[in-house]
């Protein structure tokens, strides 16, 4: 009879001990689940200048921007809309023009030629389409730099006519950027000649 009084104590301890460690334990799960809950991380989009340059199409005008240390300004809130010349657009200038542009001394005209590409505000291909076609298939827009570009459609592409007369074609629309949007096109425009 001792040895079942003793069993039976020895029992009823394990269950008391089993149910406070078993507290316990529930206590350190909570616990440690709180101290392992993790903040969301929220994914932010690139800036015009970040996207131009993520793509091997935009280096020439990438080092441009630099050189006119315009980086900060192009990748400030914004929004606005970059019709940005593709290397190959550059290529097409006269020989030597790019490395003569690049040179410290010509940096005033080397920004308005590349503020002459930008306008304020994030006008994606629909909206520029829209607004060509609901004037007569002409629409002005003003630059940052402060000289008029034509837009208009032709072959259900968006041409941008320039202060001297040449043209420019959108080959590619709408490249989103967290503070506005580009758009590649074949050609430097120039804001006079």
């Amino acid at each position: 009879m001792k040895l079942v009084r003793t069993f039976a104590a020895v029992a009823i301890f394990g269950l008391v001990a089993a149910s406070c460690g078993k507290k316990e334990n529930t206590e350190m799960t909570e616990e440690t689940t709180m101290d392992t809950t993790t903040t969301e991380v929220v994914a932010v989009d690139p800036n015009i200048v970040e996207v131009a340059s993520g793509n091997e199409n935009f280096t020439t005008l990438v080092a441009a921007v630099t050189a006119a240390n315009l980086g900060e300004t192009l990748s400030g809130d914004g929004p606005f809309t970059v019709f940005a010349p593709t290397n190959d657009a550059f290529a097409k200038l006269p020989a030597g023009t790019v490395e003569t542009l690049l040179k410290p001394e010509n940096i005033e005209k080397l920004k308005s030629i590349l503020t002459y590409h930008v306008v304020s505000g994030k006008f994606d291909a629909a909206a520029v389409m829209d607004a060509i076609k609901t004037n007569n298939n002409k629409y002005t827009v003003t630059t940052v730099q402060g000289a008029k570009i034509d837009l208009s459609i032709k072959d259900d592409k968006v041409i941008l006519t320039d202060a001297t007369g040449a043209m420019a074609t959108v080959i590619m629309a709408d490249v989103a950027a967290s503070n506005g949007v580009i758009h590649a096109i074949d050609a430097v425009i120039m804001p006079s000649k």
